[in-house]
């Protein structure tokens, strides 16, 4: 389909969404919510096919994200204060799940500034990569409100408490070569070495055994929740189905030929 607010395309088994709104910093408005939904769940076919093995998401222009357009009044019955709540519910909370259930790596590109909304989007990402001049700020508290987005669940996991609650609270910026550091994101590249970098980093996921990936995945995502013990059993059942499947038959094939491996994600 055409799309008027984000760019999207897909070949090679990498898909790639880009926010396009570069003259509002891409910051979302319901079209572009509603036409985000649109491409992941196009992702999604494509992963549950096995036609599309990674994907990539980043923003057009100078920034990423500068989070929800403040402008925009499409959640605003009869013309009065936003629903704030009923945002989340329809939109961002859905991008979220969306993001987290894909059953491929989801590699965001972080261009520019990332706040607010558009700071913790990439937390809800499998693999974060930024360029040098990136920054993400939880500007939420600046308005009276909560980091959304995940940011209250995101942000304490990967940072510990103290900073959480100081970058909740106080909505300073961090910048990438900060926020790697922390182990807020996975890596801090120059500026000029982004896009080489990502397109490398989503070749070489879509040429791994995708299938390994998604339970990977899926099994670190449970591991905040569970007890060791229901991990322990998780990881044996994870385990029992990969070791029947496909590219594990491939992975050992080709370490025995000494050869490089043709994974297919199945």
């Amino acid at each position: 389909m055409t799309y008027q607010n984000i760019l999207f395309e897909a070949a090679d088994g990498i898909a790639r969404l880009t926010l396009n709104r570069p003259d509002k910093l891409n910051s979302f408005n319901v079209a572009m919510h509603e036409e985000v939904a649109q491409a992941l769940a196009e992702v999604a076919r494509g992963a549950a096919d096995r036609s599309l093995r990674v994907l990539v998401l980043t923003g057009a222009g100078r920034g990423f994200c500068a989070g929800q357009d403040l402008a925009d009044r499409s959640v605003a019955p009869g013309g009065e204060a936003p629903d704030l709540g009923l945002s989340i519910e329809r939109y961002y909370g859905p991008l979220v799940l969306a993001l987290r259930r894909l059953p491929i790596p989801v590699l965001c590109a972080v261009n520019g500034v990332a706040a607010g909304a558009g700071a913790n989007i990439p937390l809800a990402c499998d693999i974060v990569i930024a360029a040098r001049s990136a920054n993400f700020v939880e500007a939420f508290c600046k308005l009276g409100l909560i980091p959304d987005t995940g940011g209250t669940y995101f942000l304490p996991r990967l940072l510990g408490h103290a900073r959480a609650t100081a970058l909740a609270m106080l909505g300073d910026k961090v910048s990438a070569e900060q926020a790697a550091a922390w182990g807020l994101i996975w890596r801090c590249v120059d500026d000029d070495q982004l896009a080489a970098e990502t397109d490398a980093l989503a070749r070489r996921l879509a040429q791994s055994p995708t299938l390994g990936l998604a339970r990977t995945k899926q099994a670190l995502q449970a591991s905040g929740l569970n007890t060791l013990e229901d991990q322990l059993n998780m990881e044996r059942d994870l385990m029992r189905e990969l070791g029947r499947s496909a590219d594990y038959r491939e992975g050992v094939a080709a370490f025995v030929e000494k050869r490089a491996p043709r994974f297919t994600g199945s």
